[in-house]
């Protein structure tokens, strides 16, 4: 009697403890679960202002000066990527900051353009801000040379529709407000472009193109003390038939 007793003791025992571990691995499985990262937003550009001369800062020598580069906070970001690119060498820098400004050093007499890109911890969606554009103030500089141009249509890497002919538009700015003309350097080798003129308006019309073929173009902006900028060589494509 005694060898019956102890066996169903035993086998009570297992039926109570099988349940209390089901229950305890049951009861863990929602902490596991991660909460919704919230998408960065945009920072709005504030200094150096768009379409002006930066006549702030910190100079360093006759060649480079610091300057600091300010915007605003923007929501659910924990780091700002500054987005900085000398529009004399098309050489891009990138910087990051946690608050909404950072200092950062650059070639004087020169200019560039900036734009901000939010982005936040746990996500890989990222903002980016209007571009701004700016010249960097140079020793003893009385005039400067126009912003380079920027294509309106076709917009860079388009695919038209096929037609005998097109109509190139382009926008710039100059801090003098003295721009004189613009040279259209036109082709299908982006080595060898060749000029369709000069004009005084922002679009050249009546450029003849042909079905199946990739085009570039560029713009030269002089204003009436010769200074001149280039812009980059833009592209498009034309359907084929």
């Amino acid at each position: 009697m005694k060898k019956k007793i102890i066996h169903t003791i035993k086998i009570l025992s297992i039926n109570i403890i099988v349940p209390l571990l089901f229950f305890s691995c049951g009861g863990g499985s929602d902490e596991g679960e991660s909460l919704e990262i919230p998408n960065p937003e945009a920072a709005v550009l504030i200094f150096p202002e768009n379409n002006t001369e930066c006549n702030e800062g910190q100079i360093i020598n006759d060649n480079q000066s610091s300057v600091v580069f300010k915007w605003s906070v923007a929501a659910n970001t924990d780091i700002y990527e500054v987005n900085l690119r000398n529009l004399n060498t098309s050489a891009v820098s990138k910087v990051n900051a946690t608050a909404n400004e950072t200092p950062i050093t650059i070639d004087r007499g020169t200019p560039y353009a900036w734009f901000v890109v939010s982005k936040a911890s746990g996500t890989q969606v990222t903002e980016k801000s209007v571009e701004f554009r700016f010249y960097n103030e140079g020793p003893g500089v009385s005039n400067y040379a126009p912003f380079p141009a920027e294509a309106i249509s076709p917009i860079q890497g388009a695919i038209v529709d096929v037609a005998d002919s097109i109509t190139l538009e382009w926008t710039t700015s100059d801090i003098d407000n003295d721009i004189n003309e613009y040279e259209i350097l036109f082709g299908t080798d982006a080595e060898n472009l060749v000029s369709q003129g000069t004009t005084n308006a922002t679009n050249k019309s009546n450029i003849s193109i042909v079905p199946d073929t990739i085009y570039y173009w560029q713009i030269l902006t002089t204003d009436i003390y010769g200074n001149t900028s280039n812009s980059d060589i833009f592209q498009f494509r034309v359907k084929a038939i």
